[in-house]
């Protein structure tokens, strides 16, 4: 299944979608179920889900888990007494957690906020290990819905994961310290979180985080230097541990969850090994 995560409209990129899917053919990816495919969980770009997400707010606020908060980032930061260095900067201090949902004369447009009950919540990650964190103390009430209309990602990504029967998530451990607000969310909503992985980030030979603004990272970047699918399938396969293959259709079958644990497991970051494709800058 393919699904476009396209919920914050204003920063789309317009065609972006239509060159993804075209990249990812090229490498031989393809796909059940999508938004060029069609499938039983249509919609399948975030953008169009609004409903699915408005009805899960409704259910978290018959459960008196929401409130509204106009506090902006640089009133949170004044107040609070816990910073936290993830990617949501300080934690959100309670200010407006006990005005509810009632009406009040806003300084600005008021956002949704959970009011995340106190308690572990443990993830057990097939690469990572055992991940515990108290989302109340650590992160405090997060956002759901923000001031200008948009739904947050936690909130989107859970609401489809939950809908389409996503069963295992694989993606990159610099999205880890989010997970427990996911896992969270979903038991909240009456559902079963997935099964997560979360890979090691790949680092260029100088140890540096692979970047857009670094050059000769893309796939479409790839393509227009003359590198072939099957060279970058096979350098990513070694790269994993797995056998050599020249497709993604031939490295399915020696696709193994204990080789990958195996050389995976615990790492937050990978190098790029030498000889492995890149575009020139």
């Amino acid at each position: 299944m393919l699904r476009v995560e396209d919920i914050d409209r204003p920063r789309v990129v317009g065609g972006a979608e239509a060159r993804q899917l075209d990249d990812l053919r090229w490498l031989g990816l393809d796909w059940d179920e999508g938004p060029d495919v069609g499938g039983p969980s249509t919609p399948y770009r975030q953008s169009e889900r609004g409903d699915r997400y408005e009805a899960a707010l409704e259910t978290l606020d018959r459960s008196g888990l929401l409130y509204r908060c106009d506090c902006s980032r640089a009133e949170i930061a004044r107040v609070a007494s816990a910073p936290h260095p993830g990617e949501e900067g300080p934690r959100y201090p309670g200010t407006c957690r006990d005005l509810g949902m009632a009406e009040r004369a806003w300084k600005r447009p008021p956002a949704l906020r959970l009011r995340v009950p106190a308690g572990e919540v443990v993830v057990e990650d097939r690469l990572q290990g055992v991940v515990r964190q108290d989302v109340a103390a650590a992160v405090g009430d997060f956002v759901l819905r923000r001031g200008d209309g948009v739904f947050a990602y936690q909130l989107a990504v859970v609401v489809d994961d939950l809908a389409m029967g996503i069963t295992e998530v694989v993606r990159g451990a610099d999205l880890l310290s989010s997970t427990p607000r996911q896992v969270l969310l979903a038991e909240l909503l009456g559902g079963t979180p997935p099964r997560y992985a979360h890979v090691p980030l790949v680092l260029d030979a100088d140890g540096e985080r692979l970047a857009k603004r670094g050059g000769g990272v893309t796939l479409r970047e790839q393509r227009s230097a003359g590198v072939t699918p099957g060279r970058l399938v096979d350098a990513l396969a070694r790269l994993l541990g797995l056998r050599p293959a020249s497709s993604a259709s031939a490295m399915i079958p020696h696709v193994d969850p204990g080789v990958l644990a195996g050389a995976l497991a615990g790492r937050a970051t990978v190098r790029l090994p030498a000889g492995f494709p890149r575009a020139p800058r």
